[in-house]
């Protein structure tokens, strides 16, 4: 019983890894746009993304610690990881 549920576990995480990209590096300095992830009332139709942001510190596991540049909504600081992140394309 064992075997048959690594078996099983062994082929779902070979499934789910194929598919998954790998997350994006930054470093100090970046300006980087971050992915709202609270939703509700009003919010449909606002920007997915808010920023810019500078990445002012890179943590382990993919982690960033970033800080709000300029007048927009979002925090002030916060972290977050990279898979909620993309880099910030100015006009």
């Amino acid at each position: 019983m064992q075997k048959n549920i690594e078996t099983l576990q062994s082929e779902n995480r070979k499934t789910y890894n194929r598919r998954r990209k790998k997350a994006s590096l930054y470093k100090e300095g970046d300006l980087v746009a971050i992915q709202r992830t609270q939703f509700g009332a009003g919010l449909k139709l606002r920007p997915k993304f808010l920023g810019p942001y500078k990445v002012t510190k890179v943590n382990s596991k993919d982690r960033y610690e970033v800080e709000k540049v300029g007048q927009h909504d979002g925090p002030n600081s916060t972290t977050t990881s990279a898979d909620l992140m993309k880099l910030f394309m100015l006009n």
